[in-house]
């Protein structure tokens, strides 16, 4: 039966798409997991995944075109299968769906249409789970920074969410009162699933949370009436408050502070509940961080800590972020689909070293082995675009720009920015993009636009003292370069041994696309600009 796919939300901003690329063509097989179409949203160009298996047999928006939100993108289905009445109809599959669901409810009860008659009451809106990047399946509320019976404004911090790539704040688009919150602080939820609603105070929003797909157990669902008569009462004490200059930012144990702030404080040791919060509701931003000043020091007791008896087994059970899950199925993925293998070389350093001696000298100059690593791979990716590539079933697909991702350690796993047309930028501003973009990935505020689009990846474990390793391929990207510790060793130069700076480099590729000898044909090159720093300039 054929299956029908609509322009997807990719943001949650996004009302409307424009297809930039087509990467199927009607009559191809797809599988689950391919890459359709590049889609271009209000904030990016993301790729979008197929969840079906089956032949394309209907492509509704072409190139170029730009469509509103859940409009027929294309159909999916079994070769030759008659489409006809979908096309003609547009919309005639979901059309029987909707009308099935109408008649089961009609014999149900009377009861379900006045409910649903009265399930959005004028001026309440119903905010679910965000997609807030383009592979986001569901999400974590780390933070919440309202809670029923909150006023909020257009531009206000609802929530701190927790995505498979970063923790980013999520911006409220209505004015009114929350009248319920369906997904607790730790707690994960599927996009699109019940977050929250917003109203004018009072109203009852029982309806929406018993027929909405809300989150929270059908045990806690009655209560929230009740909850919401006693907390239509906070506002006014909140005034108060306000009017007094508090500016408590704490609530039930729970600290209110913007991400940066969190940052700062934890850079500087400086324990948030001390610290007096100047922003909305006595919210802890970043100005009162910096001129926090702490008063006398009071000696807190040590806190117990746990440790096992000797001879006594003991687990413990750490549910994984999203970022972990993120990369569990991706690089599984791809270490379980790509036929892949490595290559070797050495690499002598000496001239590298003279040069970045050099070129560090000049103010405000500064450059890393990495960056020249970086800047190599560009220049030999030039040379070899067949590693400049990305495999799906029917073609190869050939990048004409040269994206270079950096893999970056953060305290979750691991991020992979993207430096975007690398081959074109000097040693200095490569390094500048690096160093800004890893600031980013540990402080969770790379944004999606900043992580896609890599056209190869450089993976660099030298500073941990590691002299050779192999690395996971970023797909969709054909190689991966693993960059080993610079170390002194005897090398034998004109006849003569002599002490040496070597470093190893290992290429992993996809067999798919980059054979043996093209692999050690782009290592030959990568030798020779690394060696030749000069040559880079050429």
């Amino acid at each position: 039966m054929a299956t029908i796919i609509n322009m997807p939300r990719l943001s949650d901003t996004m009302e409307e798409g424009v297809v930039a690329k087509w990467l199927k063509n009607v009559g191809d097989k797809i599988e689950e997991g391919d890459i359709l179409a590049e889609i271009e949203t209000d904030k990016a160009t993301m790729e979008f995944e197929s969840f079906y298996e089956g032949t394309l047999l209907y492509i509704g928006i072409q190139e170029g075109e730009t469509s509103p939100v859940d409009v027929l993108l294309a159909v999916i289905g079994e070769e030759g299968e008659d489409i006809s009445a979908i096309i003609n109809g547009g919309e005639a599959e979901p059309a029987k769906e909707e009308a099935a669901t109408e008649e089961v409810k009609e014999e149900t009860t009377t009861e379900t249409s006045a409910t649903e008659s009265a399930a959005i009451p004028e001026g309440v809106q119903v905010i679910t789970m965000p997609r807030l990047s383009d592979t986001m399946t569901d999400g974590t509320v780390a933070t919440w920074l309202k809670t029923v019976g909150d006023e909020v404004s257009e531009g206000d911090m609802l929530a701190e969410i927790e995505t498979d790539k970063a923790t980013m704040e999520f911006e409220c688009f209505y004015e009114g009162t929350i009248l319920y919150i369906g997904v607790q602080e730790g707690e994960t939820a599927p996009v699109d699933s019940l977050l929250t609603i917003i109203g004018p105070a009072g109203t009852d929003v029982s309806a929406i949370v018993a027929n909405g797909g809300a989150t929270s157990a059908p045990a806690e669902e009655k209560p929230a009436p009740e909850k919401t008569e006693a907390a239509a009462t906070k506002p006014a004490a909140k005034v108060e408050e306000t009017k007094t200059v508090s500016t408590s930012n704490t609530s039930n144990g729970r600290i209110f502070a913007s991400p940066l702030a969190k940052k700062i404080a934890s850079d500087k040791g400086i324990n948030l509940a001390n610290v007096s919060g100047s922003g909305e509701n006595g919210r802890i931003i970043k100005k009162d961080v910096e001129n926090y000043t702490p008063a006398a020091k009071v000696e807190a007791a040590p806190a117990a800590v746990s440790v096992a008896a000797a001879g006594v087994e003991n687990s413990e059970e750490v549910k994984n972020s999203q970022m972990r899950k993120a990369i569990a199925k991706s690089l599984g993925n791809s270490k379980f689909s790509a036929p892949d293998f490595s290559l070797n070389i050495e690499v002598d350093m000496d001239n590298a070293m003279a040069s970045r001696k050099i070129i560090n000298a000049i103010p405000d100059t500064k450059v890393s082995f990495n960056d020249m690593v970086v800047k190599a791979c560009a220049m030999a990716l030039k040379k070899h675009p067949q590693v400049n590539t990305s495999w799906s079933e029917a073609n190869t697909i050939y990048h004409s720009h040269i994206h270079v991702g950096v893999a970056v350690a953060v305290d979750d796993g691991l991020l992979v920015p993207v430096i975007k047309h690398t081959d074109g930028l000097s040693l200095t501003q490569i390094g500048a993009g690096v160093r800004d973009l890893a600031g980013k990935a540990r402080n969770k505020k790379l944004t999606p636009a900043e992580m896609q689009g890599s056209t190869f990846t450089v993976s660099n474990l030298g500073m941990f003292g590691i002299g050779s390793f192999n690395s996971i391929i970023n797909q969709p990207n054909s190689a991966i370069l693993s960059v080993g510790a610079i170390v002194q060793k005897p090398v034998v130069k004109d006849g003569q041994i002599v002490v040496g700076n070597t470093m190893n480099l290992t290429l992993t590729s996809d067999h798919r696309t980059v054979d043996g000898a093209v692999g050690a044909q782009f290592l030959q090159t990568l030798k020779t600009f690394i060696e030749n720093p000069v040559t880079m300039l050429a």
